[in-house]
């Protein structure tokens, strides 16, 4: 399978005191503010370390779903935060906190699978960085 995803991005003025946007194909994201003040204070908008947080922790979690499946696992709920860590001008760790609840499972299974979805999820295969991975069965 091959596809081609796209977002574009806008940007005017400088970057402290300018302003942008951002669009997704889905539009699910349509002219969203990007500022200063959404990227390095808590201004009203979004920033690129949240779209990586919300996009890894899609991909891992999609990605969980499809190993348990295939191993005769149906979960009822799946729960992943991603905290993205920039410091000094980079991405320095991502911390993925997954809570689930899958009927049969061992915790060691579950572990296993969480793993191996942290390690063949195509966001955390493209990511340079350090990431980690906290799971709790419930």
């Amino acid at each position: 399978m091959k596809f081609t995803r796209r977002a574009n991005a806008n940007w005017k003025g400088t970057g402290m005191e300018g302003k942008g946007t951002i669009s997704t194909q889905s539009t699910t994201l349509d002219n969203a503010q990007l500022s200063f003040k959404t990227r390095f204070e808590e201004g009203v908008g979004t920033n690129p370390e949240e779209l990586i947080a919300a996009a890894h922790s899609g991909c891992f979690t999609m990605q969980l779903s499809f190993l348990l499946s295939e191993a005769g696992f149906i979960p009822e709920d799946l729960s992943t935060e991603a905290k993205v860590t920039f410091e000094d001008g980079t991405i320095t760790l991502i911390q993925l906190i997954l809570n689930g609840k899958v009927p049969a499972i061992t915790e060691e299974d579950f572990q296993k699978a969480a793993q191996k979805a942290k390690e063949i999820c195509p966001i955390s295969k493209l990511l340079n960085t350090e990431i980690t991975l906290s799971v709790t069965l419930n």
